[in-house]
């Protein structure tokens, strides 16, 4: 496929609010068994404050970088919770991996979203296998840069994110949480899935769909 595009990437966060729209019920559901049972709430705040400041960028001449910037910027301001200087981080990053180029192409890309990853571990100083939103994203940029040492499309290497995340998620059900409201809740959080995890999956399935070849 071409390469990415600022007005790509505007295109990939509206469909990322669009999606957040449609599950933040079950998102905040999710969160309602080990959290505050606003995760879906606050992610569709975040999100459409990011869409409302990309809109008055000129999507013709915008930058990627500009693009992940003004995304953090308006998630943070958006979000007092945890997840916004999580996610406002990430794109800070995304953003820095993306600096001085007018496009991405795989390579690029793929540096994106291990910056992603990194900025989400980095703020919340979390690790594998503490039932945070890092299981889903660390394995889906690690799938990402396996495809891409092997030589994979760009497409391919956003696919294996996206499923490698989904497994991640899916393992946090078999977790004890260590952070947050949920480690309070010791053996009584086993069997559910982290609600952070769900939705960085879902993030990671929306950009995948977006830039398949």
């Amino acid at each position: 496929m071409a390469d990415i595009t600022g007005r790509d990437l505007i295109a990939m966060f509206d469909a990322i609010a669009a999606m957040i729209e449609t599950q933040k019920g079950h998102l905040s559901e999710l969160d309602g068994v080990i959290g505050d049972a606003d995760h879906g709430v606050t992610m569709g705040i975040g999100f459409s404050a990011v869409t409302e400041a990309l809109s008055q960028l000129d999507a013709s001449s915008a930058e990627p970088t500009a693009v992940f910037n003004a995304a953090a910027k308006s998630f943070l301001n958006a979000v007092g919770a945890s997840s916004g200087p999580l996610y406002a981080t990430a794109f800070m990053r995304a953003g820095a991996a993306a600096k001085g180029k007018a496009s991405l192409d795989r390579d690029a890309m793929v540096d994106v979203v291990a910056a992603l990853s990194r900025g989400i571990q980095e703020r919340g100083k979390a690790t594998r296998g503490e039932k945070t939103m890092v299981d889903a994203w660390l394995p889906g940029a690690e799938a990402a840069e396996a495809a891409r040492a092997a030589g994979e499309p760009l497409g391919a290497c956003l696919a294996a994110a996206a499923a490698a995340a989904k497994e991640g998620a899916d393992s946090t059900k078999a977790m004890l949480a260590s952070k947050g409201r949920a480690s309070r809740l010791g053996e009584r959080a086993l069997g559910h899935m982290d609600p952070g995890a769900a939705s960085a999956a879902m993030i990671l399935q929306v950009i995948a769909e977006e830039f398949k070849d």
